[in-house]
């Protein structure tokens, strides 16, 4: 059985973790699935979205910790690069051109969550929990949780949240800014966003979400750069003339 399931509909690819017996606890089997499937999916021409999600009632309960640190007695170094071998097999999502949505349902908890915030736009359900709690498990946070959290809520929230370590309920998370929307069905409402994104011109999908990425780090002068080539691209674009034609009736 595939621990990672991939489908496409359209434009639209959908990768599903697929251990719900585990609650989609990652393993380097699963991990080495995962970063398949994102290859998979940025060498495809024809993929305009990624729908991320997990089979069963969770989305990602996080390390499977009998098996996925190994020997943890090894020297920090060893481990260290052990670590980046794991972060890099979800982070690639993040590199995608595409936009991407996370469906969270149920619990996305530690590289679970991780999971979901390298994805741009987070679809929670009402029983959905964003789960920092590498604290309570004498854990420092890894995988980019530090700052893919500061950059959804701010640094006061994410300390908090990285201090207490606890679950954070799905109206919690939309408060805070992590999740972007509530559904009552996560991955039909995702879907949902994902044909729209799918029915825009996809060079100007890329270049917003470059643009997002530009603000995240540079001042107003750093976007304004890239914003200025991008929007002047984009009034050559065959929908926005199309728009404009209606004004010159």
């Amino acid at each position: 059985m595939s621990l990672v399931l991939l489908e496409s509909d359209g434009p639209v690819r959908t990768i599903t973790l697929n251990a719900p017996d585990r609650l989609n606890a990652l393993d380097m089997p699963l991990l080495d699935e995962l970063r398949a499937a994102v290859a998979t999916v940025a060498d495809d021409d024809e993929a305009r979205v990624l729908v991320v999600t997990g089979a069963g009632k969770a989305f990602c309960s996080g390390a499977n910790v009998d098996s996925l640190f190994g020997d943890t007695s090894r020297p920090v170094e060893e481990l260290r690069e052990h670590l980046m071998r794991v972060y890099s097999s979800f982070l690639g999502i993040r590199d995608l051109q595409i936009p991407t949505i996370a469906a969270v349902h149920g619990a996305a908890v530690g590289a679970g969550l991780n999971i979901a915030l390298a994805c741009d736009v987070i679809v929670a359900g009402p029983e959905a929990g964003f789960g920092p709690t590498f604290s309570k498990i004498g854990l420092h946070p890894g995988g980019g949780c530090t700052w893919m959290l500061t950059q959804r809520i701010g640094s006061a929230n994410t300390a908090a949240a990285l201090y207490a370590g606890e679950i954070i309920d799905a109206q919690t998370g939309l408060r805070l800014g992590i999740a972007q929307e509530i559904a009552d069905d996560a991955l039909a409402r995702a879907r949902e966003l994902a044909d729209t994104y799918a029915s825009r011109n996809p060079q100007l999908m890329a270049d917003i979400k470059r643009s997002v990425q530009i603000a995240a780090d540079a001042d107003l002068a750093g976007s304004l750069d890239f914003e200025s080539w991008a929007q002047a691209a984009s009034l050559s674009s065959e929908e926005f003339a199309a728009f404009a034609a209606r004004f010159r009736r």
